[in-house]
């Protein structure tokens, strides 16, 4: 039995995307950009290549992170992945992407990184019952609560 746990760091692609199931939970869709770096055969040189990952999050945390998350912002992200494959015109597709467990904002607001309104401090929005730090701006951290999560009961030991 194989435990299947990501971890990947990189800039948000778009801004992300709210919506609802049918039963009315949140769901929040984003992309993120990760480099992998490689040696150019042909030159020698190191490069860089960008990777695409689609990347969701189910519950309160996406509803409330979706308030601060914006196009450039740089995160920290645990997951699973989930492989999800469908029918199109005809085609079959498929894809993977991450299911989020985790998040952590990467960059400062005064950092080096994207200023604008989803840059703040580094707190972390992880699987613990709750979250109580406040990050450095006026508005109150949202409250994470990670009771409902199935995937502590996937792990067999």
């Amino acid at each position: 039995m194989s435990i299947n746990r990501v971890v990947i760091s990189g800039n948000l692609t778009r801004d992300p995307e709210l919506r609802q199931t049918q039963s009315g939970m949140p769901v929040m869709s984003m992309g993120v950009a990760v480099n992998d770096r490689r040696k150019n055969p042909q030159t020698g040189e190191w490069e860089d290549y960008p990777n695409f990952i689609d990347c969701t999050m189910f519950g309160t945390r996406a509803q409330s992170l979706s308030n601060y998350l914006t196009k450039g912002t740089k995160v920290s992200i645990e997951g699973k992945l989930r492989w999800s494959q469908w029918e199109r015109d005809g085609q079959k597709r498929s894809k993977i992407e991450v299911i989020v467990d985790e998040l952590e904002f990467m960059s400062s607001r005064n950092s080096g990184g994207a200023h604008n309104s989803g840059d703040y401090g580094a707190p972390a929005y992880n699987a613990q019952p709750a979250y109580n730090a406040q990050p450095a701006y006026s508005a109150p951290a949202p409250v994470i609560d990670a009771s409902s999560s199935v995937y502590d009961e996937d792990i067999p030991f």
